[in-house]
């Protein structure tokens, strides 16, 4: 316990929902701010340019739709990362991952011998698959030699994404593109339905809904989530438990990459209806996924909240690039200064901060 002016901070090893969501918000409060500078050094106001964001996402009916559309990817990728940061694999892959799906998605629709009737599922179960063998690579890296994973997972990003640049510049460049990058467009049967007219493709937003509630019953209701909870809040005390650490580790590999493929599959057959290069097949969804994890703070259920307010971020950019004329990357400098001050901000979930005049310390140590 220390005293800093009239505050007692003392150690809080276990934070409410409450205090965790004050300082989420405080967080990203800070990162607003701070953007706002960076408005003003483009020679916009804050002001006008945080009134243009919100006439052309909150006031905009249209604009909904294109928010949902945003968040379906960060939803599964988040809830999927939700599971592996719990257990304290960090998955700094999931770009490459969901580029995994999306190879996977685009060799069953457009070269599978398949039923139409089929096409769709087995899409999603190659997606899957795919995505959960690029995280088993870096687990099983981690199990047997001990490399660490932040490496292993980055590196691969550049692989997969390279691997997509090869496949649609050469063996599944589309005859039918008229020397475009892309592959030929799939087979109807094999485009996802959409809510009509909207981009929001249905059965992948049932499926990242679906998965952050089976995340929150695999943590909170399954011996292996109490093991992935135990494995991250103390490896030790899950060594003297007898958990066995490679089964938690592979396990949450496999559900966040998997996770992250079915991502991909989402995007190729239910936007693009072809693979093109990785920068047009995600607009960094695997990387801003690690924010709504970070927002959901630990609870898969709220990536859903998390993956709404970052698909509002990625629709603003849009906004800023045609209201404001400034380059749609400043949606990087958005999500940039969020996860700095999310990252920023987790010591102050460790504290319990109350005010307690110096006059009354000795009337409020008793009963603490």
């Amino acid at each position: 316990m220390r005293r800093i002016g009239p505050f007692l901070v003392t150690p809080n090893p276990a934070p409410s929902w409450g205090w965790s969501t004050f300082v989420s918000l405080l967080a990203l409060t800070g990162a607003l701010v701070v953007a706002g500078g960076v408005f003003w050094a483009y020679g916009v106001s804050p002001f006008v340019a945080y009134r243009a964001i919100a006439e052309g996402t909150f006031l905009d009916p249209r604009a909904l739709p294109e928010v949902v559309r945003m968040a379906i990817p960060l939803l599964l990728v988040g809830s999927g990362l939700v599971l592996a940061f719990r257990a304290q694999f960090w998955n700094i892959g999931t770009e490459g991952q969901l580029l995994a799906g999306a190879v996977a998605a685009t060799g069953i629709a457009l070269f599978s011998p398949l039923p139409p009737a089929l096409l769709i599922p087995a899409m999603f179960a190659a997606g899957f698959a795919l995505g959960a063998l690029w995280a088993a690579v870096p687990a099983l890296l981690r199990l047997r030699w001990g490399a660490h994973e932040v490496l292993t997972t980055l590196l691969l990003n550049y692989v997969a994404a390279y691997g997509v640049e090869w496949l649609v510049h050469g063996p599944w460049k589309g005859p039918s593109m008229m020397g475009f990058a892309y592959t030929d467009l799939f087979p109807e049967a094999a485009w996802l339905p959409l809510l009509g007219g909207t981009r929001v493709h249905w059965p992948t937003l049932v499926l990242g809904l679906g998965f952050a509630v089976f995340g929150s019953v695999l943590l909170y209701r399954t011996v292996l989530g109490f093991e992935i909870r135990v494995q991250g809040d103390n490896p030790e005390a899950a060594r003297y438990a007898g958990i066995p650490a490679a089964r938690t580790v592979l396990a949450v590999a496999l559900l966040s990459g998997g996770a992250a493929g079915l991502a991909g599959v989402g995007e190729v057959a239910g936007i693009h209806h072809r693979l093109l290069s990785p920068g047009q097949v995600s607009m960094g969804y695997g990387y801003a996924g690690i924010l709504v994890a970070w927002l959901a703070r630990g609870n898969p259920l709220g990536t859903i909240l998390s993956a709404l307010l970052l698909g509002l971020v990625f629709t603003s950019g849009d906004v800023m690039q045609v209201a404001l004329q400034m380059p749609f990357r400043v949606t990087d400098v958005f999500n940039g200064l969020i996860l700095l001050f999310l990252v920023g901000s987790t010591p102050l979930l460790q504290m319990r901060i109350r005010w307690v005049p110096k006059a009354r310390e000795k009337a409020w140590m008793p009963s603490s």
